[in-house]
């Protein structure tokens, strides 16, 4: 097993993948990342529907790439400014899960999950996105697969064509159950 006892690689599921934006990886994304609960259960910016970690959905499995940190704090710090441009320390803390094996803290929907898969294989750490589900009226609340297909259906212009893009480009094999609904009743495959 190749050493990684100082590496701190960052999970990814959705728009990480295909924009990674200012996060500063070494190397490229892989495809065997821990199994989770995802699903496309969260309205984000511009009324987007986006995948979020989510309790009692079925698990697919998600994607991994190594940060450019040297430790854990750096590594949140790097994911929060990419998911939020005025992301705050008070935001990171709050949304930006990690395991750090020195210290043995977590913080995160799935912490227990991905900790045991970052320390089988080595790893120093982990970071991922720990955004709540819901729609912004309701944040928190698991929405059902068909109130995501009617929120979907509602949009229109540039809001529409940026939820469409989002679902089209989620990466293959993070294929839910709310995705086969979205696809089959907007034909977004």
């Amino acid at each position: 097993m190749e050493n990684h006892q100082k590496k701190i690689p960052c999970i990814g599921w959705g728009s990480l993948i295909w924009n990674p934006g200012t996060l500063p990886r070494v190397g490229g994304w892989h495809r065997d990342g821990p199994m989770l609960p995802v699903e496309f259960a969260r309205e984000s910016s511009g009324r987007r529907i986006t995948l979020v970690i989510c309790k009692d959905v079925p698990e697919v499995q998600t994607l991994w790439t190594l940060l450019d940190a040297d430790d854990i704090a750096t590594a949140r710090q790097q994911l929060g400014m990419r998911e939020y441009e005025r992301a705050t320390q008070k935001w990171i803390a709050a949304n930006i899960g990690f395991w750090d094996k020195a210290s043995g803290t977590s913080h995160g929907e799935a912490a227990q999950p991905l900790a045991s898969w970052a320390d089988a294989r080595g790893f120093a750490g982990v970071v991922w996105t720990s955004l709540k589900c819901g729609f912004k009226a309701s944040p928190g609340v698991m929405p059902s697969g068909e109130e995501i297909v009617t929120h979907l259906r509602s949009l229109e212009g540039a809001e529409r064509a940026a939820a469409e893009e989002y679902v089209r480009k989620a990466p293959h094999q993070v294929n839910t159950a709310y995705r086969e609904l979205i696809a089959a009743a907007l034909d977004w495959y």
